[in-house]
């Protein structure tokens, strides 16, 4: 096997497994959270705590979203050798983490609309009984942001700057509830110690907007994936950089180069180079950028340029 294909090999290898460990991560954390959310959901009832009740109904709102997290490996997985998808399935796990972003975002409205709710008309709640089920919550909160972080750095390696988007959305939405029950525990302290009520909607809204912020990168993120903006990344100067310098000689430039990515740290390309010599090959051209692994697919197109008579 040659070096490169077995390099390919290897990275494709490593790429499956560390999604069949996030899959799982993934799916487990769901099941996690939805038994949660059932718990804060009932304690809130039955404490007639509107605090738990709302956390309960924010924490379904990020079962939800996990889930989906988890039918995108699934569905990934499940299509990934339909020849139809021209470069694999990960562009379904991007989609999820985009859907989860989307979703975080209305999370964080319904939270601000609820926090001035209960501004205007306060509720009476158990303090007490409340904060045990909030630390209780912020407890599976941890435990699930340890699943995951713990299939995020799967195998010994941590996965390539964070391109597992898919994973990185369903970790986003634990510590966005992890967020939340340490400001509702500081709320309800407050309400319990001192007779701030005010303290517990305030706290929401402060919440609301870290949700907000966490979403918004996320959804950059992806946003740059699925549009195929990502020229701006810095494999793209240096493959300009490799074609020209490593083919100076045969006085060859680039007219046209598109860099896109592919796959988790997998890159295509196409260039168009314009040359006067007569003998250049398309495999030339690949060999000035064959260091980068990356770079898994590549079209190369040679215009020459004949000295006039």
């Amino acid at each position: 096997m040659h070096s490169h294909d077995l390099s390919s090999w290897k990275h494709e290898h490593r790429f499956q497994e560390d999604n069949r460990a996030a899959e799982r991560s993934t799916r487990l954390v769901m099941w996690i959270t939805a038994a949660a959310m059932v718990l804060e959901i009932g304690a809130g009832w039955w404490f007639n705590s509107m605090a738990l009740l709302a956390d309960g109904w924010h924490m379904s709102s990020h079962a939800v979203a996990i889930g989906l997290s988890a039918f995108a490996y699934a569905a990934a997985r499940r299509y990934a050798g339909d020849r139809r998808f021209a470069f694999g399935t990960w562009k379904i796990e991007v989609l999820g983490g985009f859907a989860s972003a989307l979703f975080l975002l209305g999370v964080a409205a319904l939270m601000v609309v609820g926090s001035l709710e209960r501004l205007w008309s306060p509720a009476s709640i158990h303090y007490q009984e409340a904060i045990v089920v909030a630390v209780l919550g912020l407890t599976v909160n941890l435990l699930c942001a340890w699943l995951l972080g713990g299939a995020h750095h799967h195998g010994g390696h941590q996965q390539d700057h964070g391109h597992d988007l898919n994973l990185r959305s369903a970790y986003l939405h634990v510590v966005a509830d992890a967020a939340t029950s340490v400001l509702a525990i500081l709320a309800l302290a407050g309400g319990w110690l001192y007779g701030w009520a005010w303290l517990d909607p305030l706290m929401g809204i402060v919440g609301a907007v870290l949700v907000a912020s966490w979403a918004r990168g996320l959804l950059v993120d992806t946003g740059k994936v699925l549009l195929d903006r990502e020229m701006d990344h810095p494999v793209v100067e240096e493959i300009r950089e490799g074609v020209e310098q490593g083919l100076a000689d045969s006085e060859t430039r680039i007219a046209d180069l598109h860099v896109w990515r592919v796959g988790q740290g997998a890159y295509a390309c196409a260039i168009t180079v314009v040359t006067h010599s007569p003998a250049l090959t398309p495999d030339d051209v690949r060999a000035t950028f064959a260091m980068h692994e990356e770079i898994r697919h590549s079209t190369i197109e040679i215009h020459r340029c004949h000295a006039s008579a």
